[in-house]
């Protein structure tokens, strides 16, 4: 009663139908939640790679097509595709920090490429979810979560500095601290049905105290057309791939497989809160969830833009505010995004956001991605001996990407894939947990049958477990 109790205000469920009114009204507040972090995100990636203009426009024209074909597709059940319930995608912020060192090393094209076979890997791993939360412990995906938070975390530094030239040394600090001060406050004390739009109210409030510094870029604004298509800023695939490329291809995979495993649970708290008698979670709506979005990033790498992901905690705040979990308003964001994609003014607001304002979003981005690593580890339950396993981790993988010491001992490419921060915490973190699984003492059944009979094999068995 309680579990019914908490899911009351739902109107419509997954297979009501919605009055169109109500999915077009649900469908603008979705968008509202899920295109700018999905823009900003593209924008920081493409930006902080040095990237020009003409290539931006494109990307974040493929991410918008893809982002709504994607939230479209988890809505539906196509066959083996789709989770069947409201998820808004986008963009992701965990891609930030490998992407910006592919497009640095091999430009947009070697990017595509490796979003491509990470692709592959996330459907190979899709059809072999079962066994693969056994492989890939909370340990070890909280690990890389809180890794990937702290190597991105320079990024956003290098955003607050990025001003025009004769602007003054405090424009950066001041309009980030603004962003971040407003979107803090909104999150921490702000009215419930503001907090969903913390984040957005926060980028609005740092855009106005950017005007006085001269930091808003409104010739971009008034110089992007209304309706149109970005010419062609398609940068094709990689296909002679450099040491630079087989270097940066496990932190891609490491990268995915954590993606994989973090939209297992996203899945698993939407599907709890888009019914009003929540019930058990069901594995194969996540399974066609997850071969959608691999879908979605071959697209994306294709289409050589940063890759797609769940933005689960958008689409619970959307679901408890509107009371709307019906399937019919997952179709209404996804093409509301795609139409979007052809409305250049709409999006320039965006791309005309200061760059210290940018690096004021991503450092709160960053924070919530860190805290969901603590908290993925919090579930595990954290022991003498799986902290032993986090904290070193951590630290070499960390200290790794500060001082790669490799580098000079193995040269190239063997320096830079092993002496990289993700790769190697990663590797760190599987090496201790298979060797805690492997000294542990192994489990014991025993099989009875319901007789009293049995009764003192159970006995015998105990006795000797407990000795």
């Amino acid at each position: 009663m309680t579990a019914a109790r908490a899911n009351a205000n739902i109107r419509y469920e997954l297979d009501e139908r919605c009055p169109l009114p109500v999915a077009i009204g649900v469908g603008v507040q979705g968008i509202m939640i899920g295109l700018a972090p999905t823009v900003l995100i593209v924008a920081i990636t493409a930006l902080a790679a040095g990237q020009d203009e003409r290539y931006l426009s494109w990307a974040v024209f493929a991410a918008l097509i893809i982002s709504g074909v994607n939230t479209a597709l988890q809505a539906a059940k196509i066959g083996r595709l789709g989770g069947g319930h409201i998820l808004i995608m986008g963009a992701t912020p965990n891609f930030i920090a490998v992407s910006v060192l592919a497009i640095e090393e091999g430009g947009p094209a070697m990017l595509a490429s490796l979003i491509v076979l990470s692709s592959l890997f996330y459907l190979a791993l899709a059809a072999g979810l079962p066994w693969l939360r056994r492989i890939i412990t909370p340990v070890v995906s909280g690990t890389v979560l809180m890794l990937i938070a702290a190597l991105i975390l320079p990024i956003a530094f290098d955003q607050l500095q990025e001003v025009p030239e004769g602007s003054s040394l405090a424009a950066g600090p001041c309009v980030a601290a603004v962003t971040l001060i407003a979107a803090t406050m909104l999150m921490l004390r702000g009215p419930r049905t503001w907090r969903p739009w913390s984040l957005l109210l926060g980028i609005a409030a740092g855009c106005v105290a950017a005007v006085p510094f001269g930091l808003y870029d409104f010739e971009r604004l008034s110089t992007a057309s209304w309706v149109g298509i970005p010419n062609s800023g398609f940068p094709g695939l990689d296909l002679t791939p450099s040491a630079g490329f087989w270097a940066l291809l496990p932190m891609f995979l490491i990268v995915t497989l954590v993606q994989v495993i973090k939209g297992i649970g996203d899945n698993v708290v939407v599907q709890q809160v888009s019914r009003r008698r929540p019930r058990t979670t069901d594995f194969r709506l996540i399974q066609g969830s997850t071969y959608a979005n691999g879908v979605s990033v071959l697209l994306s790498g294709l289409a050589g833009t940063p890759p797609t992901t769940y933005y689960s905690s958008s689409t619970v705040s959307l679901i408890n505010l509107t009371g709307v979990s019906a399937r019919s308003a997952g179709y209404a964001v996804g093409g509301l995004l795609v139409v979007l994609a052809f409305f250049p003014k709409i999006t320039s607001v965006l791309l005309s956001i200061p760059s210290p304002v940018m690096g004021g979003f991503l450092l709160v981005a960053i924070g919530m991605l860190f805290v969901e690593g603590v908290q993925t580890l919090a579930r595990a339950g954290l022991d003498p001996q799986k902290a032993i396993v986090v904290g070193l981790a951590f630290s070499i993988g960390l200290g790794m990407e500060h001082r790669n010491v490799l580098a000079d001992l193995l040269g190239s490419p063997w320096g830079e894939l092993l002496g990289n921060g993700i790769t190697v915490g990663t590797a760190t973190a599987l090496a201790l947990t298979a060797f805690l699984e492997l000294t542990s003492p192994r489990r014991r059944r025993l099989a009875v049958r319901l007789d009293i009979a049995d009764l003192p094999r159970v006995n015998a068995f105990l006795q000797e477990v407990a000795a």
